[in-house]
């Protein structure tokens, strides 16, 4: 049996430290490889990124060096992680490396389908953080510390930027993996036409729904962490 690398993509605003809990539950055949984005973490000091393509080209130049024949590999994205999942699968096909394991794509609907929800990136700043207190990813103590938002306002309007003007062009061919997508059950960010992920895969895709917002997977990571065991391990 070959062990697996799972490469894990944040959402906007996340640094790899969302995804490092998951290290002691997860099989042993498993290395989990948080993806650390610029403008956090040890990256701090890089400036963030404009586009998602930036950050696949980023990314895909980290995970390069990670990927030898002896290894499979797979993807866990969620929201933006998952846009930068799905862009870099097909970029390392071009690149003729071996189509992922596994994808799992989290909280966002499919590439192709425009999402109505409100444009955020360029509101002023009280505006931006009552959107971001809506979909529930930032605590409201965080939210209302003027030191901690100094530091985190101007990475949060990037990643936003680059999510709401990401434009999906249509690829040559579909992915040639399983796919699993999951989804809160109260996420108004992915009401539309989710199930339109399986046009994006010659194989199987899967559909998990999970009580919450779009912020599920921080109370259902054992779940999660059963779900990708389960998937990966055979």
């Amino acid at each position: 049996m070959k062990n697996t690398k799972l490469f894990c993509f944040p959402y906007a605003g996340g640094s790899s430290v969302i995804y490092e809990k998951w290290r002691k539950e997860l099989d042993p055949s498993i290395e989990l490889i948080p993806i650390e984005y610029a403008g956090r973490g040890k990256r701090f000091s890089i400036f963030p990124y404009e586009s998602i393509n930036e950050m696949v080209e980023d990314a895909s130049q980290y995970i390069q060096k990670h990927l030898d024949e002896t290894t499979n590999y797979s993807f866990f994205g969620h929201s933006m992680g998952a846009i930068i999942a799905y862009e870099l699968s097909h970029k390392l096909n071009e690149l003729k490396y071996d189509t992922p394991l596994h994808i799992f794509f989290s909280g966002k609907i499919p590439p192709h389908i425009t999402n109505n929800y409100k444009l955020i990136h360029a509101l002023d700043d009280d505006e931006f953080k009552k959107e971001l207190f809506k979909l529930g990813g930032t605590p409201i103590e965080v939210l209302e510390n003027e030191i901690l938002m100094n530091i985190y306002l101007p990475i949060l309007r990037s990643d936003f930027k680059a999510v709401e003007k990401y434009v999906y062009r249509e690829k040559i061919s579909k992915l040639d993996c399983n796919l699993t997508i999951l989804y809160g059950k109260d996420d108004i960010l992915t009401l539309n036409k989710l199930e339109e992920w399986q046009q994006h895969t010659k194989k199987k895709c899967t559909f998990l729904e999970f009580s919450g917002g779009h912020f599920f997977i921080s109370k259902h990571s054992d779940e999660i962490i059963k779900l990708i065991n389960n998937t990966l391990v055979y």
